[in-house]
C-alpha cells in the first residue's frame, strides 16, 4: 500500500500520499488552486508557502510545486511576500552616481545573518549579489542573481526588510542597457522573428521530447 502522511492545510487534518508534493496534495484533497499556481516547476515563483511541523516552533518558507510533504507538516498560503519595489524610468538613471543604493537604501542595513541565502529554493548567493549591489558592482549582482524567480521568499526572512528579487533585476536592467556589450545580431534575429522565418522550427519544438530540448538548449552556440 502506498505510504500516507497526516499533514494540516489551512488549518484541516488531511492524509495524502507520502510521494505528493504540498501543491499536489492540496488538489489532492480538494483545493482547487487558481491562483499562487504557475510553472509548477520552480520557475514562476508563484507557489511560495509557509510549513512548520507539528510540534515545533520554527517556521520554514518553501515553493510548494517542489517541496514534498512531511508528517504533521503544517501548512498556510500567503498569496504574496510583499516587497518594497520603486519606480524608475530606465531611460533617466545611469549605471553609476551609486542608483542602486539611492533606490533601495536599505541594502546598507545588510546586517550579513544569510537567511535570504538559506531560504532560497533556487539555491542563489543572495547576500552575495546584495553584497555586488552595495559595492556598485551591478554586472555581477546581474549575474549571480539571474536565476532569481521573484518568489520574495528571502524578503520574507531578512530583519533589514530588503527587496532583494527587486535589487536583483534593477542590476540586471542597468546591465543590459548600459553595461553589457550590444548584441551584434539582435536587430536582424527580432526582423526574422517578425517575418516568421522560426514558425516551422517553433512547431517541430511543440512535438519534441522535452529531454530532446534540454539537449538543443544545453549545447546552443552562445554568441561572445
Amino acid at each position: 500500500m502506498e505510504e500516507m502522511v497526516t499533514v494540516y492545510l489551512m488549518g484541516k487534518e488531511y492524509s495524502v500520499p507520502a510521494t505528493l508534493t504540498i501543491m499536489d496534495a492540496m488538489e489532492y484533497v480538494g483545493y482547487k488552486l487558481v491562483r499562487g499556481v504557475g510553472c509548477r516547476s520552480g520557475f514562476c515563483g508563484a507557489c511560495a508557502v509557509i510549513y512548520r511541523i507539528k510540534g515545533k516552533n520554527e517556521l520554514k518558507v518553501c515553493l510548494s510545486c517542489q517541496t514534498k510533504v512531511e508528517e504533521n507538516m503544517c501548512v498556510g498560503r500567503i498569496e504574496s511576500f510583499p516587497i518594497n519595489k520603486r519606480t524608475f524610468n530606465i531611460e533617466e538613471i545611469k549605471a553609476d552616481d551609486n542608483i542602486v543604493g539611492q533606490l533601495y537604501p536599505e541594502i546598507y542595513n545588510c546586517v550579513g545573518c544569510n537567511a535570504c541565502t538559506k531560504s532560497c529554493p533556487q539555491g542563489l548567493k543572495v547576500l552575495q549579489y546584495i553584497a555586488f549591489a552595495q559595492r556598485g558592482k551591478y554586472e555581477q549582482a546581474a549575474h549571480a542573481s539571474f536565476d532569481c524567480v521573484s518568489c520574495n521568499i528571502c524578503a520574507s526572512r531578512c530583519p533589514a526588510q530588503i527587496s532583494h528579487s527587486a535589487v536583483g533585476l534593477l542590476c540586471r536592467r542597468l546591465t543590459g542597457k548600459y553595461i553589457a556589450p550590444k548584441c551584434e545580431h539582435l536587430e536582424a534575429r527580432v526582423a526574422e522573428i517578425e517575418n516568421g522565418d522560426f514558425d516551422i522550427l517553433l512547431e517541430k519544438l511543440k512535438k519534441m521530447p522535452l529531454d530532446e530540448i534540454k539537449d538543443l538548449y544545453n549545447k546552443r552556440e552562445i554568441e561572445k
